[in-house]
């Protein structure tokens, strides 16, 4: 779609293939690069279900009369009528508190479920806990490429239920969903990509947020968590539906913190060169939820080996395997993010395994057949590609060039693996997230003494 929109601008005419289900998204990206009546022709149903002939017969008999007609008729040249530019702090609505909500949720500006008003009063509050400028520009959030301010920033939180002092833990949290590292752009697939947020430093306990049991939905987790979900919506304007694909939906974006105090490693900031003392935010996304192992054996060796083997197993099984092999600079955005309960974090230390080592020991062990991968790369991938493609194309190594019965990586490099010890420090359990399309980003966050 951003390309189609840079030839318009550029004077040449362009035109947008989608398929049914894709137009919405695309008119919505072009209106954001500034193209309000992008050309789009779409092709009727699900393509990648459609037998080969119906295909042939849809582009023969509907998508190729409708890409000629994009092409050959000028563009419509209407733009959607001027808005009068509004003041930050300006009132966009007075009622009741039920009048309101069925109001932002007609304009689509809540997450479904009943918001706080972000009344004058409540932004105000949130302002206090910043020395930035209401209205100063923190970032430019794709797809809607709005401007992000404290102002904006503080009624989202408003919506959300956050308290005030939670001001900079999300200004650092925009500022990372923002960085381009993070690919903030290509959120919107029917996935169902969820970005959510890792808060490291002494201001977890002193914000009261939860890096222990059922750490997800305690503490101010789930406000800051929902705070992000709107955020995302109103300001990166993902809708749902429109620019927010995901297939069956959604869950609540959420937050975790690391227990720093039972991690018998450096904790995660301090990995990424940040001092000990520190206070950052880093944006994380996943796709997948589900169950969380339990691994059983003596606090000795066989327990750390136990959850090794354990999590080199949830990685072949969690992830997409047809994008997740993808190596060099064409490949796939991919992160893994294991959530290691203080018990498991401590058998693996006990039996000298550094964060590193785990990673490295992941890497050489999960690994599933030939046949099975090859399998998923064909039907589980856009683009129906073989091994062998994929190899000539430089997206994989030629170790993969083997037998059929030969078990292969599936993890592109050690790196993509992000070690979290966090959750409850009583139960002996992982969990193994996979993001697709992005990778971590974090920031610091910057307290302002009032």
């Amino acid at each position: 779609m951003r390309p189609a929109a840079e030839a318009e601008k550029a004077g040449i005419p362009s035109v947008v293939v989608t398929t049914t289900g894709f137009t919405k998204i695309a008119q919505s990206i072009g209106e954001a690069e500034g193209i309000s009546d992008l050309r789009v022709a779409e092709y009727p149903g699900a393509v990648g279900v459609h037998a080969e002939a119906l295909v042939e017969k849809n582009v023969e008999t509907v998508l190729f009369d409708r890409i000629v007609s994009c092409l050959t008729q000028p563009r419509v040249g209407e733009t959607k009528s001027a808005v009068s530019a509004r003041r930050g702090d300006e009132i966009v609505f007075e009622g009741t508190f039920d009048a309101i909500n069925d109001h932002f949720k007609t304009q689509l500006w809540s997450d479904e479920l009943p918001i706080i008003p972000p009344t004058l009063e409540r932004v105000a509050a949130f302002l206090k806990y910043t020395n930035r400028k209401p209205d100063e520009q923190i970032a430019v959030l794709p797809q809607a490429n709005l401007a992000a301010t404290p102002r904006n920033i503080a009624a989202n939180a408003v919506m959300a239920g956050c308290k005030p002092e939670m001001m900079p833990v999300l200004i650092a949290a925009v500022e990372a969903i923002a960085d381009n590292d993070y690919n903030l752009n290509n959120i919107g697939s029917t996935w169902g990509v969820l970005p959510f947020l890792l808060i490291n430093g002494p201001a977890v306990q002193k914000l009261g947020i939860e890096s222990g049991a059922q750490l997800v939905n305690s503490g101010a987790n789930p406000a800051l968590g929902r705070a992000l979900g709107l955020i995302i919506k109103n300001i990166a304007g993902y809708k749902l539906g429109t620019s927010y694909m995901g297939t069956f939906g959604y869950p609540m974006n959420f937050v975790v913190a690391e227990d720093e105090a039972q991690n018998p490693w450096e904790p995660f900031h301090v990995e990424h060169g940040f001092d000990k003392h520190d206070n950052t935010v880093t944006a994380c996304g996943t796709v997948t939820w589900g169950w969380p192992p339990a691994i059983y054996g003596t606090p000795d060796k066989s327990a750390a080996e136990s959850a090794l083997e354990m999590l080199s197993i949830e990685v072949t099984k969690k992830p997409c395997l047809a994008r997740l092999v993808e190596r060099g600079s064409k490949g796939f955005r991919n992160m893994i993010t294991f959530l290691i309960a203080p018990p498991v974090a401590k058998a693996l230390a006990c039996a000298g395994y550094s964060k590193q080592k785990i990673r490295e020991h992941v890497y050489e062990r999960a690994r599933v057949p030939y046949k099975e991968l090859e399998f998923l790369i064909e039907y589980g991938h856009s683009e129906a590609f073989k091994i062998p493609d994929m190899v000539q194309r430089g997206l994989l190594p030629k170790e993969y060039l083997v037998d059929e019965n030969e078990l292969v990586r599936v993890l592109p490099s050690p790196d993509v693996i992000n070690i979290v010890v966090c959750g409850d420090p009583d139960r002996n359990r992982v969990m193994v997230l996979w993001g697709g399309y992005v990778s971590p980003v974090t920031k610091k966050i910057e307290f302002f003494l009032q």
